[in-house]
């Protein structure tokens, strides 16, 4: 480059010693200076010139060589237009592999734009979500699933997928949304066959739980009749009271399986109710000290001005269901604290024990249905394995969500979280004179 800018520094130093010359030699100096330095002027102009009409057909034309600067100019010019068209070439054939592999995907593909307009879809997306080639591109997703969960969902993506039907209802798709720099890569798949299965399996619940109900209750009758009964021998005596024991269990998981499955078959959310609850936890708190002659100690942090809008039976059933765990599993030597008051999310209730604590590794999965983490003190203690399942059930139909963070040996924390618009505030004064 620096050569280049040499060479031609000393062509035109040649150029106007040459016109000084002639200057000297014919007189008129500035003439030819002029005429001299007008013909250098007039050469950069052909130089140009040809640049920009190599420019305008380099496609069809070989790139001039006039030498000099505009030489390396023309050549710099020329490595970039290669360059650029290998890295084109490139992004074609890479553009081509990604729909190849996307077409034998078993999982509908869609770019979206930032705005979420559809830039291009795979043969199997066109399939599940009816799009068409020619006609869809460039329009919003939202316009073309039409779907409220699903519009709700495309507003945090970030969250987790969403499930919907569509066609008629016929077809349940899984949809995930995934940022991609300034983009959103949307991922369908036909989850029709899980949908049905799972559909079956609470139906099947509801139905067993139903059936299991009456049996039950006869069976329970009779076996308090024959333990109230004084003419039993006394060898009898135990081996009813274990039957009686037990039909009260069976009866307890009968009644939460029915509870569960009534909060999964309702899609609405809670009703608006005014709850007491810190009333409601004091209730809670006095049915579990007499439950039992070895409960822990009890710790209570309640906000009077704090009244939360929802279902009675189900905030009756969230509370119970979390107080009973805490109890079951912390000595009589400990202590279970309850707090319920606002915070900066809405308001939360926070049930923390003294107990045994949870492993790490149990944690995920502590809200699925009959997921015990110790079986064996869960049978001793009665525990059905459905209370924090229940728990995230009712919690859902009020817009909460449960948090638990635990320790092995050193206890556990279960909050339930509230959203704002469910959160009434009042007097304390004048809930405790209610």
């Amino acid at each position: 480059m620096w050569r280049a800018w040499s060479f031609a520094l000393i062509r035109l130093l040649v150029a106007i010693a040459v016109a000084m010359t002639l200057g000297l030699i014919f007189g008129h100096m500035s003439f030819w200076l002029t005429a001299v330095l007008s013909v250098v002027l007039a050469w950069q102009f052909v130089n140009l010139f040809r640049l920009h009409h190599w420019l305008r057909h380099r496609s069809r034309e070989e790139p001039p060589d006039p030498g000099g600067l505009w030489g390396d100019v023309i050549g710099l010019v020329g490595r970039i237009y290669r360059r650029k068209q290998f890295h084109k070439r490139r992004v074609a054939q890479l553009f081509r592999e990604f729909r190849r592999f996307s077409a034998a995907l078993p999982d509908g593909v869609v770019l979206l734009s930032e705005n979420r307009e559809i830039l291009w879809f795979n043969r199997t997306a066109a399939d599940l979500l009816g799009l068409r080639r020619k006609l869809d591109r460039g329009l919003p997703i939202a316009n073309l699933v039409r779907d409220p969960e699903f519009a709700a969902y495309l507003d945090r993506p970030a969250a987790g997928g969403v499930v919907i039907r569509v066609q008629s209802g016929e077809i349940w798709l899984a949809l995930l949304v995934i940022p991609v720099g300034g983009q959103y890569l949307m991922l369908a798949r036909d989850v029709t066959r899980e949908a049905r299965l799972e559909q079956m399996r609470k139906d099947f619940v509801a139905n067993a739980s139903h059936e299991l109900r009456s049996p039950l209750t006869v069976i329970a009758g009779y076996v308090d009749e024959l333990a109230d009964a004084d003419g039993i021998a006394a060898e009898w005596r135990e081996p009813i009271a274990d039957m009686r024991r037990q039909a009260v269990r069976m009866r307890e998981i009968v009644e939460d399986l029915l509870e569960l499955s009534r909060l999964e078959a309702t899609g609405d959310e809670a009703p608006s109710t005014a709850v007491d609850v810190p009333a409601l936890l004091e209730r809670l708190v006095r049915e579990a000290r007499a439950s039992t002659t070895e409960s822990p100690q009890f710790e209570l942090d309640l906000d009077y001005g704090c009244v939360l809008r929802g279902s009675e039976s189900e905030l009756h059933s969230i509370a119970s269901n979390l107080i009973s765990n805490a109890v079951k599993y912390t000595p009589a030597d400990g202590k279970v604290s309850l707090r319920w008051g606002r915070d900066e999310a809405g308001a939360r209730l926070v049930v923390e024990d003294t107990g045994i604590g949870i492993a790490p590794e149990h944690l995920p999965r502590l809200t699925e249905r009959f997921y015990r983490v110790d079986r064996a003190r869960a049978r001793a203690k009665g525990g059905s394995g459905l209370g924090l399942s229940i728990v995230k059930h009712g919690l859902q139909r009020l817009g909460g969500r449960l948090e638990v963070r635990s320790e092995e040996g050193r206890g556990s924390t279960f909050v339930a979280h509230f959203p704002s618009r469910r959160v009434v505030l009042r007097e304390a004064a004048a809930i405790k004179a209610s």
